[in-house]
Protein backbone atom coordinates (compact mmCIF):
# COMPACT_ATOMS: atom_id res chain seq x y z
CA UNK A 1 0.00 0.00 0.00
CA UNK A 2 1.36 3.43 -0.90
CA UNK A 3 1.92 6.01 1.84
CA UNK A 4 -0.36 9.04 1.77
CA UNK A 5 2.67 11.25 1.23
CA UNK A 6 2.70 15.02 1.37
CA UNK A 7 2.68 17.81 -1.14
CA UNK A 8 6.03 17.75 -2.86
CA UNK A 9 7.63 19.49 -5.79
CA UNK A 10 5.52 20.42 -8.78
CA UNK A 11 4.97 17.92 -11.55
CA UNK A 12 6.12 14.31 -11.30
CA UNK A 13 9.71 15.21 -10.53
CA UNK A 14 11.68 12.34 -9.09
CA UNK A 15 9.42 9.69 -10.60
CA UNK A 16 10.00 7.69 -13.75
CA UNK A 17 7.36 5.89 -15.79
CA UNK A 18 8.71 2.65 -14.34
CA UNK A 19 8.05 3.85 -10.81
CA UNK A 20 5.10 2.06 -9.20
CA UNK A 21 3.76 5.46 -8.06
CA UNK A 22 3.70 7.01 -11.53
CA UNK A 23 0.03 7.48 -12.57
CA UNK A 24 -1.27 5.36 -15.42
CA UNK A 25 -3.13 8.36 -16.83
CA UNK A 26 0.29 9.86 -17.57
CA UNK A 27 1.77 6.65 -18.93
CA UNK A 28 2.67 4.64 -15.83
CA UNK A 29 1.67 1.06 -15.07
CA UNK A 30 -1.91 0.62 -13.81
CA UNK A 31 -2.65 -0.88 -10.41
CA UNK A 32 -4.84 -3.56 -11.99
CA UNK A 33 -5.61 -4.82 -15.49
CA UNK A 34 -8.64 -7.03 -14.87
CA UNK A 35 -12.05 -5.36 -15.39
CA UNK A 36 -13.47 -3.78 -12.23
CA UNK A 37 -16.39 -6.04 -11.14
CA UNK A 38 -19.79 -4.43 -11.80
CA UNK A 39 -23.25 -5.80 -12.53
CA UNK A 40 -23.14 -4.83 -16.21
CA UNK A 41 -20.03 -7.00 -16.61
CA UNK A 42 -21.75 -9.96 -14.98
CA UNK A 43 -20.64 -9.45 -11.37
CA UNK A 44 -23.98 -10.50 -9.85
CA UNK A 45 -25.04 -12.75 -6.99
CA UNK A 46 -27.36 -15.23 -8.66
CA UNK A 47 -27.01 -18.86 -7.60
CA UNK A 48 -28.26 -22.15 -9.05
CA UNK A 49 -31.14 -22.29 -6.56
CA UNK A 50 -32.31 -18.86 -7.75
CA UNK A 51 -32.31 -20.03 -11.35
CA UNK A 52 -34.23 -23.15 -10.37
CA UNK A 53 -36.85 -21.05 -8.60
CA UNK A 54 -37.37 -18.95 -11.73
CA UNK A 55 -37.54 -22.10 -13.85
CA UNK A 56 -40.14 -23.54 -11.49
CA UNK A 57 -42.30 -20.48 -12.12
CA UNK A 58 -41.74 -20.72 -15.86
CA UNK A 59 -42.68 -24.40 -15.91
CA UNK A 60 -45.88 -23.66 -14.00
CA UNK A 61 -47.02 -21.55 -16.97
CA UNK A 62 -48.70 -19.26 -14.48
CA UNK A 63 -46.95 -15.95 -14.99
CA UNK A 64 -49.73 -13.59 -13.89
CA UNK A 65 -50.11 -13.16 -10.14
CA UNK A 66 -53.89 -12.89 -10.18
CA UNK A 67 -55.45 -16.21 -11.19
CA UNK A 68 -57.64 -18.84 -9.52
CA UNK A 69 -55.11 -19.59 -6.79
CA UNK A 70 -55.44 -17.98 -3.37
CA UNK A 71 -53.18 -14.95 -3.56
CA UNK A 72 -51.02 -16.23 -0.69
CA UNK A 73 -50.11 -19.25 -2.85
CA UNK A 74 -48.78 -17.19 -5.75
CA UNK A 75 -45.08 -16.41 -6.13
CA UNK A 76 -45.82 -12.69 -5.70
CA UNK A 77 -47.94 -13.34 -2.61
CA UNK A 78 -45.26 -15.48 -0.99
CA UNK A 79 -42.57 -12.89 -1.75
CA UNK A 80 -44.69 -10.14 -0.21
CA UNK A 81 -45.14 -12.20 2.95
CA UNK A 82 -41.36 -12.72 3.14
CA UNK A 83 -40.75 -8.99 2.67
CA UNK A 84 -43.19 -8.17 5.46
CA UNK A 85 -41.28 -10.43 7.82
CA UNK A 86 -37.92 -9.06 6.71
CA UNK A 87 -38.90 -5.41 7.15
CA UNK A 88 -41.20 -5.95 10.11
CA UNK A 89 -43.99 -4.13 8.30
CA UNK A 90 -47.70 -4.80 7.84
CA UNK A 91 -47.79 -4.71 4.04
CA UNK A 92 -45.56 -5.16 1.00
CA UNK A 93 -46.50 -4.78 -2.66
CA UNK A 94 -44.18 -6.03 -5.40
CA UNK A 95 -44.12 -3.83 -8.49
CA UNK A 96 -42.66 -3.45 -11.95
CA UNK A 97 -39.89 -1.08 -10.80
CA UNK A 98 -38.66 1.10 -7.97
CA UNK A 99 -39.87 4.16 -9.87
CA UNK A 100 -43.36 2.63 -10.03
CA UNK A 101 -43.26 1.89 -6.30
CA UNK A 102 -42.31 5.49 -5.55
CA UNK A 103 -45.05 6.94 -7.77
CA UNK A 104 -47.61 4.53 -6.29
CA UNK A 105 -46.67 5.64 -2.77
CA UNK A 106 -47.33 9.27 -3.68
CA UNK A 107 -50.62 8.52 -5.43
CA UNK A 108 -51.84 6.11 -2.75
CA UNK A 109 -50.97 8.60 0.00
CA UNK A 110 -53.49 10.95 -1.60
CA UNK A 111 -51.04 13.72 -2.52
CA UNK A 112 -53.13 16.08 -4.71
CA UNK A 113 -52.13 16.41 -8.34
CA UNK A 114 -50.18 19.59 -8.96
CA UNK A 115 -48.71 19.64 -5.45
CA UNK A 116 -45.05 20.31 -4.85
CA UNK A 117 -43.07 17.35 -3.49
CA UNK A 118 -39.72 18.13 -1.89
CA UNK A 119 -36.72 15.93 -2.68
CA UNK A 120 -32.93 16.35 -2.50
CA UNK A 121 -30.98 17.77 -5.42
CA UNK A 122 -28.69 14.74 -5.34
CA UNK A 123 -30.66 11.75 -6.50
CA UNK A 124 -31.18 9.58 -9.56
CA UNK A 125 -33.42 11.05 -12.27
CA UNK A 126 -36.06 8.45 -11.41
CA UNK A 127 -36.99 10.34 -8.23
CA UNK A 128 -38.24 13.54 -9.91
CA UNK A 129 -39.61 11.35 -12.71
CA UNK A 130 -41.75 9.43 -10.21
CA UNK A 131 -43.01 12.72 -8.78
CA UNK A 132 -44.03 13.80 -12.28
CA UNK A 133 -45.61 10.39 -12.89
CA UNK A 134 -47.79 10.97 -9.82
CA UNK A 135 -48.94 14.29 -11.29
CA UNK A 136 -46.91 16.42 -8.86
CA UNK A 137 -44.05 18.89 -9.19
CA UNK A 138 -40.50 18.21 -7.92
CA UNK A 139 -39.28 20.82 -5.41
CA UNK A 140 -35.51 20.42 -5.09
CA UNK A 141 -33.55 21.26 -1.96
CA UNK A 142 -29.85 21.32 -1.14
CA UNK A 143 -27.75 18.48 0.22
CA UNK A 144 -24.98 18.92 2.78
CA UNK A 145 -21.29 18.20 2.27
CA UNK A 146 -21.90 14.49 2.89
CA UNK A 147 -24.62 14.52 0.20
CA UNK A 148 -27.54 14.00 2.60
CA UNK A 149 -30.74 16.04 2.31
CA UNK A 150 -30.15 19.34 4.11
CA UNK A 151 -33.08 19.73 6.52
CA UNK A 152 -32.03 23.29 7.34
CA UNK A 153 -32.27 24.23 3.66
CA UNK A 154 -35.64 22.49 3.41
CA UNK A 155 -36.83 24.64 6.32
CA UNK A 156 -35.57 27.82 4.64
CA UNK A 157 -37.22 26.98 1.31
CA UNK A 158 -40.51 25.67 2.71
CA UNK A 159 -43.75 26.80 1.10
CA UNK A 160 -47.38 25.86 1.68
CA UNK A 161 -47.47 24.23 -1.76
CA UNK A 162 -45.28 21.35 -0.53
CA UNK A 163 -47.55 18.44 0.38
CA UNK A 164 -45.02 15.61 0.79
CA UNK A 165 -41.30 14.96 1.20
CA UNK A 166 -39.38 12.24 -0.61
CA UNK A 167 -36.14 11.53 1.18
CA UNK A 168 -33.52 9.61 -0.80
CA UNK A 169 -31.02 7.23 0.79
CA UNK A 170 -28.74 7.90 -2.13
CA UNK A 171 -25.95 5.48 -3.01
CA UNK A 172 -27.00 3.40 0.00
CA UNK A 173 -26.38 6.05 2.69
CA UNK A 174 -29.16 6.75 5.19
CA UNK A 175 -30.50 10.28 5.45
CA UNK A 176 -31.03 11.88 8.86
CA UNK A 177 -34.47 10.42 9.47
CA UNK A 178 -34.77 11.72 13.02
CA UNK A 179 -34.43 15.35 11.98
CA UNK A 180 -36.48 14.90 8.82
CA UNK A 181 -39.45 13.07 10.33
CA UNK A 182 -39.59 15.57 13.19
CA UNK A 183 -39.64 18.45 10.70
CA UNK A 184 -42.29 16.74 8.54
CA UNK A 185 -44.49 16.13 11.58
CA UNK A 186 -44.29 19.82 12.45
CA UNK A 187 -45.42 20.67 8.91
CA UNK A 188 -48.10 17.97 8.82
CA UNK A 189 -46.86 16.30 5.63
CA UNK A 190 -45.92 12.65 4.96
CA UNK A 191 -42.39 11.39 4.34
CA UNK A 192 -41.89 8.75 1.66
CA UNK A 193 -38.53 7.00 1.51
CA UNK A 194 -36.74 6.44 -1.77
CA UNK A 195 -34.66 3.51 -0.56
CA UNK A 196 -34.15 2.23 -4.10
CA UNK A 197 -30.37 1.98 -3.70
CA UNK A 198 -30.38 1.07 0.00
CA UNK A 199 -32.20 -2.27 0.16
CA UNK A 200 -31.28 -3.87 3.49
CA UNK A 201 -29.38 -0.93 5.00
CA UNK A 202 -30.24 0.15 8.54
CA UNK A 203 -30.21 3.28 10.66
CA UNK A 204 -29.78 2.70 14.39
CA UNK A 205 -30.98 -0.90 14.05
CA UNK A 206 -34.07 -0.07 11.98
CA UNK A 207 -34.30 -0.90 8.29
CA UNK A 208 -34.45 1.99 5.87
CA UNK A 209 -37.84 2.27 4.18
CA UNK A 210 -39.75 1.83 7.45
CA UNK A 211 -39.41 5.36 8.89
CA UNK A 212 -41.90 7.12 6.59
CA UNK A 213 -45.46 6.33 5.59
CA UNK A 214 -44.04 4.14 2.82
CA UNK A 215 -40.70 3.00 1.46
CA UNK A 216 -39.90 2.27 -2.18
CA UNK A 217 -37.23 -0.19 -3.34
CA UNK A 218 -35.79 -1.45 -6.62
CA UNK A 219 -34.76 -4.96 -7.63
CA UNK A 220 -33.02 -3.88 -10.80
CA UNK A 221 -29.79 -5.67 -11.74
CA UNK A 222 -27.39 -3.62 -9.61
CA UNK A 223 -29.49 -3.68 -6.43
CA UNK A 224 -29.23 -5.90 -3.33
CA UNK A 225 -31.87 -8.20 -4.84
CA UNK A 226 -31.62 -8.68 -8.59
CA UNK A 227 -34.49 -9.59 -10.91
CA UNK A 228 -33.28 -7.48 -13.82
CA UNK A 229 -36.25 -5.16 -13.41
CA UNK A 230 -38.68 -4.81 -10.54
CA UNK A 231 -39.32 -3.18 -7.19
CA UNK A 232 -41.60 -3.11 -4.18
CA UNK A 233 -43.31 -0.85 -1.67
CA UNK A 234 -43.55 -1.40 2.10
CA UNK A 235 -45.93 0.33 4.52
CA UNK A 236 -47.89 -0.07 7.74
CA UNK A 237 -50.78 2.01 6.39
CA UNK A 238 -53.54 -0.38 5.27
CA UNK A 239 -55.47 2.24 3.31
CA UNK A 240 -52.36 3.41 1.47
CA UNK A 241 -51.50 -0.20 0.72
CA UNK A 242 -54.97 -1.05 -0.60
CA UNK A 243 -54.98 2.01 -2.83
CA UNK A 244 -51.48 1.20 -4.11
CA UNK A 245 -52.51 -2.38 -4.91
CA UNK A 246 -55.48 -1.19 -6.98
CA UNK A 247 -53.43 1.49 -8.74
CA UNK A 248 -50.77 -1.11 -9.56
CA UNK A 249 -53.34 -3.38 -11.24
CA UNK A 250 -55.43 -5.31 -8.67
CA UNK A 251 -58.67 -4.68 -10.54
CA UNK A 252 -62.18 -6.21 -10.35
CA UNK A 253 -61.96 -7.06 -6.68
CA UNK A 254 -58.51 -8.65 -6.85
CA UNK A 255 -57.29 -6.28 -4.13
CA UNK A 256 -59.24 -8.43 -1.63
CA UNK A 257 -56.67 -11.18 -2.07
CA UNK A 258 -54.04 -8.94 -0.48
CA UNK A 259 -55.95 -8.98 2.83
CA UNK A 260 -56.28 -12.21 4.86
CA UNK A 261 -59.87 -11.40 5.81
CA UNK A 262 -60.76 -10.53 2.20
CA UNK A 263 -61.91 -7.05 3.17
CA UNK A 264 -59.69 -4.21 1.97
CA UNK A 265 -60.37 -0.80 3.55
CA UNK A 266 -61.83 0.66 0.35
CA UNK A 267 -65.41 1.50 -0.56
CA UNK A 268 -64.76 0.41 -4.15
CA UNK A 269 -61.78 -0.19 -6.38
CA UNK A 270 -63.48 1.62 -9.26
CA UNK A 271 -62.58 5.02 -7.83
CA UNK A 272 -58.95 4.55 -8.83
CA UNK A 273 -57.22 4.28 -12.21
CA UNK A 274 -55.17 1.22 -13.20
CA UNK A 275 -51.52 1.64 -14.17
CA UNK A 276 -50.41 -1.99 -14.55
CA UNK A 277 -47.31 -1.62 -12.39
CA UNK A 278 -47.40 -5.30 -11.41
CA UNK A 279 -44.52 -7.72 -10.92
CA UNK A 280 -44.77 -11.09 -12.68
CA UNK A 281 -44.49 -14.52 -11.09
CA UNK A 282 -41.10 -15.36 -12.61
CA UNK A 283 -39.33 -12.37 -11.07
CA UNK A 284 -41.07 -12.95 -7.75
CA UNK A 285 -39.84 -16.56 -7.60
CA UNK A 286 -36.29 -15.46 -8.39
CA UNK A 287 -36.38 -12.77 -5.69
CA UNK A 288 -37.79 -15.08 -3.02
CA UNK A 289 -34.83 -17.39 -3.48
CA UNK A 290 -32.33 -14.51 -3.41
CA UNK A 291 -33.94 -13.03 -0.30
CA UNK A 292 -32.88 -16.05 1.73
CA UNK A 293 -29.22 -15.02 1.27
CA UNK A 294 -29.64 -11.25 1.47
CA UNK A 295 -28.10 -10.90 4.92
CA UNK A 296 -24.94 -12.64 3.72
CA UNK A 297 -24.66 -10.25 0.81
CA UNK A 298 -25.21 -7.25 3.07
CA UNK A 299 -22.41 -8.47 5.33
CA UNK A 300 -20.04 -8.61 2.33
CA UNK A 301 -21.04 -5.09 1.30
CA UNK A 302 -20.29 -3.80 4.78
CA UNK A 303 -17.03 -5.68 5.19
CA UNK A 304 -15.67 -4.46 1.86
CA UNK A 305 -16.77 -0.88 2.42
CA UNK A 306 -15.38 -0.72 5.95
CA UNK A 307 -12.03 -2.10 4.77
CA UNK A 308 -11.75 0.42 1.93
CA UNK A 309 -12.93 3.39 4.02
CA UNK A 310 -10.42 2.56 6.75
CA UNK A 311 -7.64 2.32 4.17
CA UNK A 312 -8.41 5.81 2.87
CA UNK A 313 -9.04 7.58 6.15
CA UNK A 314 -5.68 9.37 6.24
CA UNK A 315 -5.39 10.29 2.55
CA UNK A 316 -4.78 14.00 2.18
CA UNK A 317 -6.85 15.83 -0.41
CA UNK A 318 -9.97 13.64 -0.28
CA UNK A 319 -12.91 13.44 2.13
CA UNK A 320 -14.76 10.13 2.26
CA UNK A 321 -18.53 10.53 2.64
CA UNK A 322 -19.59 10.28 6.27
CA UNK A 323 -22.74 8.43 7.41
CA UNK A 324 -25.31 10.11 9.67
CA UNK A 325 -24.79 7.31 12.22
CA UNK A 326 -22.41 4.41 12.69
CA UNK A 327 -23.02 1.71 10.08
CA UNK A 328 -25.89 3.63 8.43
CA UNK A 329 -25.00 2.66 4.88
CA UNK A 330 -25.29 -0.27 2.52
CA UNK A 331 -21.71 -0.20 1.25
CA UNK A 332 -22.51 -0.62 -2.45
CA UNK A 333 -20.63 2.54 -3.45
CA UNK A 334 -17.59 4.50 -2.32
CA UNK A 335 -18.14 8.25 -2.62
CA UNK A 336 -15.52 10.83 -1.70
CA UNK A 337 -14.96 14.49 -2.45
CA UNK A 338 -11.72 15.70 -3.97
CA UNK A 339 -10.70 18.85 -2.13
CA UNK A 340 -8.68 21.60 -3.88
CA UNK A 341 -8.01 19.49 -6.98
CA UNK A 342 -9.76 18.40 -10.17
CA UNK A 343 -12.28 15.65 -9.36
CA UNK A 344 -12.91 14.93 -13.03
CA UNK A 345 -9.21 14.28 -13.61
CA UNK A 346 -9.12 12.20 -10.43
CA UNK A 347 -11.97 9.96 -11.62
CA UNK A 348 -10.43 9.47 -15.05
CA UNK A 349 -7.07 8.73 -13.47
CA UNK A 350 -8.71 6.01 -11.37
CA UNK A 351 -10.23 4.53 -14.53
CA UNK A 352 -6.74 4.35 -16.01
CA UNK A 353 -5.62 2.47 -12.91
CA UNK A 354 -8.30 -0.16 -13.64
CA UNK A 355 -10.95 1.14 -11.21
CA UNK A 356 -14.36 2.18 -12.53
CA UNK A 357 -15.03 5.71 -11.28
CA UNK A 358 -17.12 8.75 -12.19
CA UNK A 359 -16.99 12.37 -11.21
CA UNK A 360 -20.66 12.88 -10.36
CA UNK A 361 -20.61 16.51 -11.45
CA UNK A 362 -18.36 16.24 -14.50
CA UNK A 363 -19.11 18.64 -17.32
CA UNK A 364 -18.00 15.90 -19.72
CA UNK A 365 -20.53 13.33 -18.48
CA UNK A 366 -24.32 13.19 -18.93
CA UNK A 367 -24.69 11.65 -15.50
CA UNK A 368 -28.40 11.68 -14.62
CA UNK A 369 -27.52 11.98 -10.92
CA UNK A 370 -26.53 15.61 -11.62
CA UNK A 371 -29.69 17.72 -11.40
CA UNK A 372 -28.58 20.19 -14.08
CA UNK A 373 -28.77 17.37 -16.62
CA UNK A 374 -32.52 16.91 -16.02
CA UNK A 375 -33.68 18.62 -19.18
CA UNK A 376 -37.17 17.20 -18.65
CA UNK A 377 -37.40 19.69 -15.77
CA UNK A 378 -35.38 22.62 -17.06
CA UNK A 379 -35.66 22.49 -20.84
CA UNK A 380 -33.01 24.55 -22.62
CA UNK A 381 -32.05 26.67 -19.60
CA UNK A 382 -28.37 27.53 -19.23
CA UNK A 383 -26.44 25.04 -17.07
CA UNK A 384 -24.95 27.80 -14.92
CA UNK A 385 -28.43 29.15 -14.27
CA UNK A 386 -29.71 25.70 -13.26
CA UNK A 387 -26.75 25.15 -10.93
CA UNK A 388 -27.40 28.50 -9.26
CA UNK A 389 -30.68 27.13 -7.91
CA UNK A 390 -28.77 24.67 -5.72
CA UNK A 391 -25.22 26.06 -5.54
CA UNK A 392 -24.06 23.90 -2.61
CA UNK A 393 -25.30 20.68 -4.20
CA UNK A 394 -23.70 21.62 -7.52
CA UNK A 395 -20.36 22.32 -5.84
CA UNK A 396 -20.37 19.10 -3.84
CA UNK A 397 -21.24 16.99 -6.90
CA UNK A 398 -18.49 18.68 -8.91
CA UNK A 399 -16.08 17.52 -6.19
CA UNK A 400 -17.53 14.02 -5.81
CA UNK A 401 -16.03 10.78 -7.15
CA UNK A 402 -18.16 7.63 -7.15
CA UNK A 403 -16.77 4.08 -7.28
CA UNK A 404 -19.17 1.07 -7.45
CA UNK A 405 -18.46 -1.64 -4.87
CA UNK A 406 -19.91 -4.96 -5.92
CA UNK A 407 -20.47 -7.50 -3.16
CA UNK A 408 -18.40 -9.86 -5.32
CA UNK A 409 -15.22 -7.89 -4.57
CA UNK A 410 -12.55 -9.87 -2.77
CA UNK A 411 -9.77 -8.65 -0.46
CA UNK A 412 -7.35 -8.20 -3.36
CA UNK A 413 -9.86 -6.03 -5.24
CA UNK A 414 -10.37 -3.84 -2.17
CA UNK A 415 -6.64 -3.45 -1.60
CA UNK A 416 -6.13 -2.50 -5.25
CA UNK A 417 -8.82 0.17 -4.91
CA UNK A 418 -7.09 1.59 -1.84
CA UNK A 419 -3.73 1.58 -3.63
CA UNK A 420 -5.18 3.24 -6.72
CA UNK A 421 -6.89 6.05 -4.79
CA UNK A 422 -3.76 6.74 -2.76
CA UNK A 423 -1.64 6.69 -5.90
CA UNK A 424 -3.88 9.11 -7.78
CA UNK A 425 -4.23 11.39 -4.74
CA UNK A 426 -0.45 11.59 -4.42
CA UNK A 427 -0.05 12.32 -8.12
CA UNK A 428 -2.73 15.00 -7.93
CA UNK A 429 -0.89 16.73 -5.09
CA UNK A 430 2.46 16.53 -6.85
CA UNK A 431 0.96 18.10 -9.94
CA UNK A 432 -1.07 20.68 -8.10
CA UNK A 433 -4.31 19.08 -9.23
CA UNK A 434 -3.77 18.59 -12.98
CA UNK A 435 -6.36 19.92 -15.38
CA UNK A 436 -8.33 17.50 -17.57
CA UNK A 437 -6.21 18.51 -20.55
CA UNK A 438 -3.21 16.89 -18.87
CA UNK A 439 -4.79 13.45 -19.27
CA UNK A 440 -3.78 11.16 -22.06
CA UNK A 441 -6.69 8.68 -21.93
Amino acid sequence: MLPAGSAGSAGSAGLSMRDHAYPAILGGAPVRRAPWPTYDKGAVCVQAEDEEAALRAIRSQRYFRYDRRPYSETECGRLEECLCRYFGCAHALVTSSGTAALALALMAAGIPRGSAVACPGFTFAATPSAILLAGCEPFLVEVDQDLHLDVADLRRRWTAEIKAIIVVHMRGFAADMTALTRFAADKGVPVIEDAVSALGAELNGRRLGTFGVAGAFSTQSDKSLNSGEGGFLVTDDSVLFARAAVLSGAYEGRVAGHFPDGHPPLATDLDLPLFSFRMDEIRAALLSAELSRLDDRLARFHANYDHVAAGLRDVAGITVRRPVASGAYLGEALVFRVVDADADWFARALCCEGIDARNLGSSQDRNVRAFWNWRFLYGAADVAQIKSRLPDTARYLEQAVDVPLSSTLDAADCDQLITAVRKVAAASRRNGGPAPSAATN
